[in-house]
């Protein structure tokens, strides 16, 4: 089997770590591979298969050549600076920021709904990895779309801190801690308010029609992905106290209806899904249960009352690995299948 030289943009983060992680446990074919990230992780080492592979700075760095995947998560800006850059020297870049997902010249891949969108990286050498929270309802919803066509989705997330990153973990541990101690909370840093036994319906800013940036990422990476540019999406976005795994309360409504055992059929059927639904035995996906997987999980699967063909559901994933690094992956092995 063919090698490949694979680079990690962004590698000391929380998701460029998991990426690293994923690639290891994944056996992905690598020949070399390359670490990136900021100044201020300089000399720094990171183990991957038994070795310690040293970090190079990105703004230092003059060439990318002989590099074939690069994964990136270093955040929107270096993603805009830097993508074009390794495409330029013949790498594909799989980017897990918001930087080219609506890009109609970039693909927009969850791998269980549309891998033929991978082919589609020769326009720029690039392909987009969604938000977390997009990921998740796409794989639960697009298999039931397939035989019931969904018409409208209403979804509000419950959504982990480590979706903000390693500060906003931190900040979470930090003000639980003190709490515990009785002591006063420190003040939110990385987060706009107090997250520590409280609910943030806010996550990222807000935009001039009253949704928040990451509302409005659901809403049109949702079309987008299911290739439905008419799709009716609605969303409300929530930080909740959580470490890891975000969660979503999902309604649709479908032309055809199904029945809650149908549904229930078509889930244990589709690609990357598993279902826990025994609400008589407490049975239903639970984000610290879920943390770990790269799975989604749904469950509390329900018939709405209030339309005609109407259902609810619950669904959880890991966000850093099915929410991020393992997309991500997946996509790159695609590409070494197909196309490299």
């Amino acid at each position: 089997m063919r090698e490949f030289v694979v680079a990690v943009v962004g590698a000391t983060g929380a998701v460029g770590r998991m990426m690293l992680q994923v690639l290891e446990e994944r056996n992905f074919p690598i020949k070399d591979l390359r670490l990136f990230a900021s100044p201020k992780s300089k000399g720094l080492k990171l183990p991957f298969k038994g070795e310690e592979i040293e970090v190079e700075v990105l703004e230092e760095t003059q060439s990318f050549r002989g590099i074939d995947i690069a994964l990136f998560s270093a955040g929107a800006a270096r993603s805009l600076a830097y993508a074009p850059l390794f495409a330029r020297d013949g790498a594909v870049v799989i980017d897990n920021s918001s930087a080219w997902r609506m890009d109609p010249e970039v693909p927009l891949v969850v791998p269980e709904v549309n891998p033929h969108a991978v082919a589609q990286h020769k326009n720029k050498g690039i392909i987009a990895n969604p938000n977390c929270s997009t990921i998740q309802m796409v794989v639960a919803l697009k298999p039931l779309h397939d035989v019931a066509k969904i018409k409208r989705i209403v979804v509000s997330t419950y959504q982990s801190v480590s979706g903000a990153g390693q500060k906003a973990i931190e900040e979470l541990m930090n003000q639980v801690r003190a709490w515990c101690a009785g002591e006063i909370l420190p003040p939110p840093k990385n987060l706009p308010q107090t997250i520590a036994f409280n609910c943030i319906p806010q996550i990222d800013v807000f935009l001039p029609n009253r949704y928040t940036k990451e509302e409005m990422k659901m809403i049109e990476e949702t079309r987008k992905i299911m290739e439905e540019p008419e799709l009716r999406v609605t969303a409300t976005t929530v930080r909740v106290p959580v470490f890891y795994s975000h969660a979503e309360a999902v309604n649709i409504e479908t032309e055809k209806k199904l029945t809650v055992e149908e549904a229930i059929e078509i889930l244990n059927k589709a690609p990357g899904v598993i279902v826990l639904d025994d609400p008589e035995n407490k049975i239903y996906p639970l984000q610290i249960e879920v943390a770990g997987r790269d799975e989604v999980f749904v469950g509390r699967i329900r018939e709405d009352f209030s339309v005609e063909c109407g259902l609810n559901m619950w669904i959880v994933a890991d966000n850093l690995r099915k929410g991020a690094a393992t997309n991500a992956v997946q996509i790159a092995e695609i590409l070494i299948q197909k196309y490299l």
